[in-house]
């Protein structure tokens, strides 16, 4: 299945190059690029991509407005008809706090614009597949960070009660950065089991995506910046 993707940035040499990268990438297709946050949802609208890759700084609406509109579901004027689609933030500093913002609204990940093209492209596949994706090079201090700041919207660490010992064990692993597939192998599960797990968590917790549920999984203390992942085990 070919992965379609929009890129909004308000530097044409950016926009050249990033479409560039994923040339190379056969199951992706760049369908549109713009320069702004307006233009984006416009092309949300039109063209329903897979994943709309936003630069966080733009002129006219920035990447945190566009991401807030295109995951919501929010009316606006004129109203549009806004399909799912999975947002990727890029910025040039790793602590940006527009990115701060960006997570906040509903993006499925982060990357630094300076990041190597493979990782643009697993990042693209990742949040395309429902996944969240941040750069390897900041992840545990962006959402270090992230975790400690007040959000209404997660509920509280004591809801942590409903998962199963399982479930816990899942969600330990995804705060790590790992993908489903490298859950599978270290608890020795089927990929079918973790993505059931994954969507267990989302729906005991009432949570919208992986990233939210990392994000619970660090303010919670359930983990903490530089813990190892748990022990593998083979119980089902």
């Amino acid at each position: 299945m070919t992965i379609r993707v929009i890129f909004a940035d308000d530097e044409p040499l950016v926009l050249g190059g990033l479409s560039m990268l994923m040339s190379g990438a056969s199951d992706i297709e760049v369908v549109a690029q713009v320069g702004d946050g307006h233009a984006a949802i416009e092309a949300v609208e039109l063209l329903r991509p897979d994943v709309a890759i936003l630069d966080v700084r733009m002129p006219i609406m920035d990447g945190v407005e566009a991401t807030r509109l295109i995951t919501s579901g929010e009316p606006t004027e004129p109203a549009i008809d806004r399909p799912e689609v999975s947002v990727l933030v890029l910025s040039t500093f790793n602590l940006d706090q527009a990115v701060f913002a960006a997570l906040r609204a509903g993006a499925s990940g982060f990357l630094l614009k300076d990041a190597a093209p493979r990782d643009l492209v697993a990042a693209t596949r990742a949040v395309a597949a429902g996944e969240a994706w941040l750069d390897p090079a900041v992840a545990r201090s962006l959402i270090a960070e992230f975790a400690a700041r007040p959000d209404n919207s997660l509920p509280p660490p004591e809801d942590l009660r409903l998962l199963t010992p399982r479930e816990r064990e899942v969600l330990i692993l995804m705060a790590g950065g790992l993908s489903n597939s490298e859950i599978a192998g270290h608890l020795f599960l089927g990929e079918g089991t973790v993505k059931t797990h994954v969507s267990r968590i989302l729906m005991k917790l009432g949570l919208r995506d992986r990233t939210q549920a990392v994000v619970m999984a660090y303010r919670s203390h359930l983990v903490s910046p530089g813990s190892p992942p748990p022990r593998a085990t083979e119980r089902s």
